[in-house]
């Protein structure tokens, strides 16, 4: 049986659990978001990603109840939740600090909120249990948070805000105190974590590696607004706009004058216009007027009529033949440096003739050779530098015209042995579909 994929923002039938209608929040005269519509689902693990002031903190501390949109409306579970205290929300807050008692043990932070709601006492210990179990803290329940690490007083954290079970948790930049090889383990637990309660996950963070991650769908924020909503993948292969595709991952942008590819024959001159194709051949010796008669009146009766030429283009060589096939007539050309070819985009809208536009290239999608390659965009440059990245090596190569051009290769081999170093002369090459064409 086929896995079922989790995309209920596809199913025009699934009803948002948040929904943001037109909201805007401003602070005196500054706007911190601006007229903002976004839907997350149910059981979702959402990212608001973006750089420092974007308005993704803003966005968190409305729906954890600690501001009210200016104008606008924010709903949880079909609720209108602007004026609603924040201690009557069905949401929790885990913050950065995770700011835990110290004075009381891992078992005692975990049942704080529980025991402000409920005197059973077997229900709670219940509960802190299951909790102590899902963040695999069982052993550590009598410690105070000071006898413990950096990531397990994370999970604390994270257990004590589950306890309670919300129908959202917020999360915001929960990762930041962690060393980088912990912060990697601990994103695949608040994953498992995540689908194991079917909590709706909202995490605020400007780590991209870590949205990229965790999230089902992220938002990339800019100045109070959502540049674009979808997931990671759609996020980096398709980005909608320059802003996005250079603030996700490593990319190199052209800029260029785009033109509408289109075939330079049309099928049907090939068999009607004789003249055209003529032009295309050839010239070679012709009889003359003389030769044509002694053709028809003397020659005809012996060896039959002369029969004129079928005129035709000469049929293409191999390299031809390969060139036609791997660049169809589709898309569009960008003229980007004079003296320079071209550059292809075949899937690009051919209704971008005669507008700006950028393409986007990521390093991994670039072929960086010694030799000249057989493909549809080709380029020369030099090896400027080299960045080592352990199972990766990125090139920074500068073109002929000055610019420059990042193309990555996998380390497959010791260093000592690599083919292409530092002041090479090289070529960078990439298919016709490999780049995403923007709008400028």
């Amino acid at each position: 049986m086929a896995e079922t994929v989790f995309a209920p923002w596809d199913d025009p039938s699934e009803k948002p659990l948040i929904r943001f209608r037109n909201v805007t929040k401003r602070f005196g005269d500054f706007t911190a978001i601006d007229d903002l519509t976004l839907d997350i689902f149910e059981k979702e693990f959402f990212a608001l990603l973006g750089p420092s002031g974007c308005g993704k903190t803003t966005m968190m501390r409305m729906l954890a109840g600690f501001e009210d949109p200016t104008s606008g409306a924010i709903e949880l579970a079909g609720q209108n939740i602007a004026g609603v205290p924040a201690n009557k929300r069905a949401v929790n807050m885990m913050f950065q600090s995770y700011a835990l008692f110290p004075h009381l043990s891992v078992w005692d932070n975990i049942a704080f909120g529980l025991r402000r709601e409920s005197s059973d006492k077997t229900a709670i210990a219940a509960r802190v249990d299951e909790m102590l179990k899902l963040t695999r803290l069982e052993k550590f329940a009598r410690r105070k948070p000071h006898q413990i690490s950096g990531g397990q007083r994370q999970r604390v954290a994270l257990a004590r805000s589950l306890a309670k079970a919300p129908k959202l948790l917020l999360l915001d930049e929960p990762l930041g105190a962690l060393d980088a090889k912990l912060r990697e383990a601990t994103q695949f637990e608040l994953m498992d974590i995540q689908e194991k309660t079917g909590t709706t996950f909202v995490i605020v963070t400007h780590d991209q590696e870590e949205a990229m991650t965790v999230a089902s769908r992220v938002a990339v924020m800019d100045e109070g607004r959502v540049m674009q909503v979808d997931t990671p993948q759609q996020i980096y292969e398709a980005p909608r706009s320059a802003y996005v595709a250079d603030f996700i991952g490593d990319v190199t942008l052209i800029e260029g004058k785009a033109s509408a590819r289109v075939s330079q024959v049309a099928p049907e001159a090939v068999e009607t216009d004789v003249a055209a194709i003529a032009a295309h051949l050839p010239r070679s010796a012709q009889p003359n007027a003389l030769g044509m008669w002694l053709h028809d009146k003397v020659l005809a009766p012996v060896i039959g009529p002369r029969v004129e030429p079928v005129l035709q283009l000469p049929a293409p060589d191999e390299s031809e033949k390969a060139s036609s096939a791997d660049t169809p007539d589709a898309g569009i050309d960008i003229a980007w440096a004079e003296g320079q070819p071209p550059l292809i985009a075949i899937d690009a809208d051919p209704a971008l003739d005669g507008q700006t536009v950028k393409l986007a290239l990521r390093p991994e999608k670039v072929a960086i050779s010694k030799t000249k390659p057989d493909a549809v965009n080709v380029l020369r440059g030099k090896v400027i530098d080299i960045a080592y990245l352990g199972n990766l090596s990125t090139y920074h190569v500068e073109l002929e015209n000055g610019a420059m051009i990042k193309a990555q290769m996998a380390n497959t081999r010791r260093v000592s042995r690599r083919d292409i170093v530092w002041e090479d002369a090289v070529w960078v090459s990439w298919t016709g579909t490999a780049g995403v064409v923007l709008a400028s």
